[in-house]
């Protein structure tokens, strides 16, 4: 048998992606408090294995090095790809890499329309195509519109997603809801697709990415974002979502064990707009999980959840205030490559 699933974030992995901010980008009034951000999370990346940073230009380049360096990165583990790029949410224009049992790896690059053609993404379409080349990457060009932000695997053959972003039409307008789900099980190797009614965020502009709302974890957990402020505009809808994750069921149609997390104090920008302050979009690394962090007081509630879920792994809180002031978080601006990736280097 060759054939190709895709891992949960939890299996072993060679890198993760970051596309660096610049000037060009929605960040250029926020970047003094942006790559402060980016600088921490390449610490504790490269502190546990590679990573990978796609920079819009050589001089953001030679920039980036030396930030780095001067932080005590290990810049053997830190490997560049230079190509224009519109923005940084590498989760969802980076590869979705599948591997089989014999360890090979098949990289899927999905069109990527900037959320529903919300954003220009003309050029962080084009980044993986310049990944493979630089690095030799068995890969499969599709145009069906997909983000890796909008789907979570158990590794037991199980996908989670959200019916509000799969199926609506600014992504793939011609496919049926059925249509999409073989789409899905047919490049993932999934034989069960969980698809979640309920559950967005105010300032998500992805209409509803299962990372910002649940996720697995190993030992057939799913961990979600809670809320528990009846006066909360979010709160029928997540709760309708956690009656909802209550029916789910893995292969073995046996139900997850579910943990909620702290809803969070609400978050505005500058215009009094709310921002998607969420726990659950935390990164999964070689032995530990980097969670999103707001400086508010429910930090070290969640952060002692996420110890319970991830009982073999470090839980390390990363302030992202600064990120979600352009509506993602933590795991929205990082992709994970797994072993195997990074091996022609």
């Amino acid at each position: 048998m060759n054939a190709y699933f895709l891992p949960p974030e939890w299996y072993g992995q060679d890198a993760i992606m970051l596309t660096w901010p610049h000037e060009q980008t929605d960040w250029k009034s926020n970047l003094a408090k942006v790559e402060p951000v980016y600088v921490e999370l390449s610490q504790q990346i490269c502190a546990r294995q590679n990573l990978l940073i796609v920079c819009n230009h050589d001089g953001l380049k030679q920039s980036v090095e030396k930030l780095l360096e001067q932080q005590q990165v290990d810049l053997k583990r830190v490997h560049f790809v230079v190509c224009p790029t519109d923005d940084t949410w590498a989760r969802d224009h980076g590869p979705i890499t599948l591997i089989n049992k014999q360890g090979n790896l098949l990289a899927l690059d999905f069109t990527f329309n900037g959320w529903g053609n919300k954003f220009n993404a003309c050029n962080d379409n084009q980044i993986n195509q310049h990944i493979f080349k630089q690095f030799s990457i068995n890969y499969q060009a599709l145009e069906f519109v997909l983000e890796g932000g909008a789907i979570e695997a158990d590794g037991n053959g199980c996908l989670m997603v959200t019916s509000e972003c799969l199926l609506n039409p600014n992504r793939n307008p011609s496919f049926t809801k059925d249509e999409i789900e073989q789409q899905l099980k047919r490049h993932f190797g999934c034989s069960k697709v969980l698809w979640l009614e309920h559950g967005a965020l105010d300032g998500d502009d992805t209409d509803a990415h299962i990372d910002t709302l649940a996720r697995f974890a190993p030992a057939n957990k799913i961990v979600y974002q809670g809320c528990d402020d009846p006066q909360d505009n979010h709160f029928s809808s997540l709760a309708k979502m956690k009656s909802q994750l209550a029916k789910f069921t893995n292969h073995l149609d046996q139900p997850y064990k579910l943990y909620q997390l702290p809803w969070p104090d609400a978050q505005y920008d500058m215009h009094n707009q709310r921002l998607p302050a969420t726990y659950a979009n935390f990164l999964i690394i070689n032995g530990a999980v980097l969670l999103p962090v707001y400086g508010v007081k429910q930090d070290q509630q969640a952060i002692k959840i996420m110890q319970q879920v991830f009982d073999k792994h470090e839980v390390i809180p990363i302030n992202c205030l600064p990120i979600i002031e352009q509506f993602g978080s933590l795991h929205c601006i990082t992709m994970q490559l797994p072993q195997g990736f990074l091996q022609q280097v």
